[in-house]
């Protein structure tokens, strides 16, 4: 069931659902997120179930401010407070020192908790809305609406197919930002990129003060955090990076006997087959992440078999774009 997220209504509605331990999805500026009440564990049970998510997988709790955080967690470093002032409400996740008995089903069993602020009007209204409640919802427990492992949907119909009519979803339009929030680890005394975003390393280092490590720097494996296995965020299309060159070779090679696929590419490419469908990226790395997922739920939609997508260039700002990418490549 799609509900305007505009809508007081539709919000009281969503936040009592959520209070009564029923699963709501909701819009982020990032991907729209599949919610519950992170300290009722058998609700969070039931985001692990919908999604066909392992339950040691842990999720990104959802808090209406930097204020919420000492709730879920048992302190928040220094270096966390200035990512907060920098960036929240936004597309940054930090993982912080989990407070004893709470938020242990959505932190996956883990000493540590993912806490973000959205940025999105409809879940800052959600949020605000759910802590008014009877008894309060301090934290929605949200990871992308999506079965686990595919492509996150970015419009409320993109849910909707994936779980029916039986779910309430809040509809906010189609998501600002497009993919996934940066994660950044701040439990071991020095912070470490886990998944990159939208925001470039540059610019979180300038706000946190401090060097960005990534976690291959470091001798332990550190927690556990949501979008990092190998293979993630596939269509069901088979997805394959190339580089523009290599990309129009390879049409020219399949001639008109070309299989049904699906091309997404900066570069012009020619192809004689009818069967070839050619979407064109973005220049710029922002706008080619907004559209990322929808383009790839598209091409799945026309029965392509194959994706074969120009590989983004190697620079800062495209990091999360290429991340998403090479995750899809993988499946």
């Amino acid at each position: 069931m799609i509900l305007d997220g505009r809508s007081a209504d539709a919000i009281a509605r969503a936040a009592q659902a959520l209070a009564a331990g029923e699963l709501v999805a909701f819009p982020t500026e990032t991907v729209y997120g599949l919610g519950a009440d992170a300290a009722q564990e058998e609700a969070v049970a039931k985001i692990f179930a919908a999604k066909g998510r392992p339950s040691d997988h842990p999720l990104i709790v959802h808090v209406p401010d930097a204020a919420a955080a000492p709730r879920f967690a048992a302190n928040v470093p220094a270096v966390a407070q200035r990512l907060m002032q920098a960036f929240w409400p936004g597309p940054l996740t930090l993982i912080l020192p989990r407070r004893g008995g709470m938020g242990q089903a959505a932190a996956g069993g883990q000493p540590t908790i993912g806490l973000r602020c959205p940025a999105h009007p409809v879940a800052h209204a959600l949020l605000q809305a759910c802590a008014a409640t009877h008894p309060p919802v301090h934290g929605i427990a949200g990871p992308s609406a999506n079965r686990f492992g595919r492509v996150s949907p970015t419009i409320a119909a993109h849910v909707a197919s994936e779980f029916g009519e039986a779910l309430l979803v809040l509809d906010g339009g189609a998501c600002p930002v497009g993919i996934e929030s940066a994660i950044v680890d701040c439990s071991r005394g020095i912070p470490v990129l886990l998944r990159p975003g939208t925001l470039t390393r540059e610019q979180i280092e300038a706000a946190c003060g401090a060097r960005l490590r990534s976690p291959e720097d470091l001798p332990d494996a550190g927690p556990r955090a949501p979008g990092t296995l190998e293979s993630h965020y596939a269509p069901r299309a088979k997805v394959r990076l190339m580089d523009g060159r290599m990309l129009q070779t390879a049409l020219n090679v399949l001639g008109d006997e070309a299989a049904p696929i699906g091309v997404y590419a900066r570069a012009a490419l020619r192809s004689r087959s009818g069967q070839v469908q050619v979407r064109r990226m973005p220049d710029d790395a922002a706008e080619t992440a907004r559209q990322l997922f929808a383009v790839l739920r598209e091409f799945d939609d026309r029965g392509v078999q194959l994706i074969w997508v120009e590989t983004p260039p190697d620079t800062a700002e495209w990091e999360g774009v290429r991340d998403r990418l090479r995750r899809a490549s993988a499946a």
